[in-house]
């Protein structure tokens, strides 16, 4: 069985408050989760909420990396899509991790576009 991409969604816990609520950290950091997992970056957006918060996304040939961030919660939820064979989605979520010093990360893996192998017939010659 074939698929198109691998979607990671990630629950991070247990970050710090300073990273997660300054804009241009979060930026670079998902950014560099992106180059670090082999994907070329196409556009980023981002936006701090008031009085607390980061979104963001960062678009990539091979799909997207998106975050909201409650830093008053140590949380962030995290999105890591990627298409193709080239690039690994772990790489990004374990980066992050990292970056974001996270105690704890609940991630799990989505298969997306699932395609199956075309039928062949048996014709007798």
């Amino acid at each position: 069985m074939n698929a198109l991409g691998r979607h990671v969604l990630a629950e991070v816990y247990g970050c710090s408050f300073e990273i997660l609520n300054d804009i241009d950290r979060v930026e670079e950091i998902m950014v560099q989760a992106a180059l670090k997992a082999g994907a070329e970056v196409r556009e980023v957006v981002f936006h701090k909420f008031s009085p607390q918060g980061v979104s963001g996304v960062v678009v990539i040939s091979e799909s997207h990396l998106a975050i909201h961030t409650w830093p008053e919660l140590g949380y962030a939820a995290v999105d890591v899509f990627t298409c193709g064979e080239r690039v690994n989605p772990w790489d990004a979520c374990n980066y992050m991790k990292e970056m974001f010093e996270a105690e704890h990360v609940e991630a799990r893996e989505v298969t997306r576009g699932i395609i199956e192998p075309p039928q062949r017939t048996a014709v007798n010659i």
